[in-house]
């Protein structure tokens, strides 16, 4: 089957995947207005910092949210009704003069990053188990491009306007939001017809079959409260959220940590003990292998985009526009590498194997970007940061070609859980770039993650 028809299967992917693009279009269209944002609101760069972490803040926790509710009330209900109430904070964040606006709306906006799980459960209904990695390479690369779209396109959608060009462009991208979840509304179903979506036996928490699944995953909540925490103490170290404000931060991160863990045992331990039917067991392991892959395929990607235009810059004496146009290239490889991946996973005979190699690729790419400077000439450094690209890109695609097949009526929440793990990759790698004392340290740092990550795959069940 043409993944380029518009029919069948093929029909709901290209809706699926520009509604993720549109997501991410809105979710990184401060970046590129920065500059004239800030000079337009008199704000210090020390003010975009606290906002570029605003921006991210809410996401992990409404990845997992919304994988919750994605099982339980099917993709066209939720990706329209995200797409509607994102909407909201980013035609307000548009209109925003104050620094206190700015945060508030920008936090909101953050969980708009959530939009990307939705469409996992989408595809995985929509595509048999020989295509769903294909499938789902082309969802994520393609609606990705959303990122790169916004750092080409709203810089020049700015300049069309004589005053306050940042603003419309900004709040262009939300009201596109707006009217295209009437599109989605209207233009599909959850599943193919005479098909069943089927949902969760129980709601707020992840189901699981064991006892030791159960202490998996509780044990796996830990590091996404200790993703908020970093963020709750960035903002404090820059000079925002410091004091009562800080503390009372770190309160609600622990709350909530100890609500999750206690709905995890209430949701899940009456079950087990019970005992659980041999054909609704499934490993525990699997979503945290899947989740410690993503968060160094696409974490390492947030991270590595936010600094290679000041890397280049700075290393080749490049002008700003070259480096960002270089730095820019590297998002705009997951067009190719994210469908490659899934592609991969679906045609070589082995998903383990191929995400196996394709973090090893990582891995030892990242090990050779540690050693980048000067000497290197431009044209070899460039091709050695695209083929690390390529395989962190088709790693992400190899990883949700996975994710569908675990348990296919939690595969919201899988999705959910695995996606929040890359983002709390992408704020801890930039936390650990932050505090090193060079850049080159950072690369390092992400190569030995991966080579964990490698070392964790070898215990993956063989996926078909």
């Amino acid at each position: 089957m043409s993944f380029l028809s518009f029919q069948g299967p093929n029909r709901i992917l290209h809706l699926t995947w520009f509604a993720f693009f549109l997501t991410f279009l809105a979710w990184f269209n401060l970046a590129p207005l920065a500059t004239t944002l800030s000079a337009d609101l008199g704000l210090s760069r020390t003010d975009v910092d606290a906002l570029l972490i605003c921006n991210v803040a809410l996401t992990i926790p409404a990845r997992v949210v919304i994988g919750m509710l994605l099982d339980r009330f099917g993709p066209r209900r939720i990706y329209s009704a995200l797409l509607w109430t994102m909407a909201v904070p980013c035609v307000a964040f548009a209109m925003s003069d104050t620094m206190t606006q700015l945060v508030i709306t920008r936090l909101m906006l953050g969980c708009i990053g959530a939009g990307f799980v939705v469409g996992i459960r989408m595809v995985g209904e929509w595509f048999p188990r020989e295509q769903v990695g294909t499938a789902n390479g082309i969802y994520g690369g393609f609606g990705n491009f959303g990122s790169a779209a916004a750092a080409f396109l709203l810089p020049v959608v700015a300049l069309q306007f004589v005053e306050d060009g940042w603003r419309y462009a900004i709040a262009l991208t939300g009201l596109a939001c707006f009217g295209y979840g009437f599109v989605y509304w209207a233009a599909v179903t959850d599943t193919p017809e005479g098909q069943t979506y089927e949902r969760p036996r129980r709601h707020g928490a992840l189901e699981v079959s064991s006892w030791a699944s159960l202490g998996g995953l509780m044990v796996m909540q830990l590091p996404l409260a200790g993703a908020l925490a970093l963020l709750v103490w960035k903002l404090g170290a820059i000079g925002y959220l410091e004091g009562t404000g800080q503390t009372a931060a770190y309160g609600v991160i622990a709350a909530l940590l100890l609500l999750q863990l206690r709905r995890s045992w209430t949701v899940n331990a009456p079950q087990i003990r019970a005992g659980i039917p041999e054909d609704e067991r499934y490993a525990f392991r699997q979503v945290a292998i899947l989740e410690v892959a993503y968060l160094v395929t696409f974490g390492s990607e947030l991270a590595v985009v936010s600094i290679l235009p000041r890397f280049f810059e700075e290393t080749w004496s490049l002008a700003p526009a070259a480096a960002g146009a270089l730095a820019a290239s590297y998002a705009s490889m997951n067009l190719l590498a994210r469908p490659l991946g899934g592609w991969m996973s679906d045609r070589l005979g082995s998903r383990k194997l191929t995400l196996f190699v394709l973090i090893v690729g990582l891995a030892g790419g990242y090990a050779a970007m540690s050693e980048l400077d000067a000497s290197w000439p431009l044209p070899a450094a460039i091709a050695l940061v695209m083929a690390c690209s390529f395989c962190v890109q088709a790693g992400e695609g190899a990883v949700h070609a996975i994710v569908p097949l675990v348990k296919r009526r939690l595969t919201g929440q899988v999705a959910g859980m695995v996606g929040a793990y890359g983002t709390a990759g992408a704020v801890a790698f930039l936390t650990v770039q932050s505090e090193v004392a060079d850049i080159h340290t950072f690369f390092a740092v992400i190569a030995g993650a991966a080579v964990l990550s490698a070392a964790s795959i070898l215990a993956l069940k063989p996926v078909t």
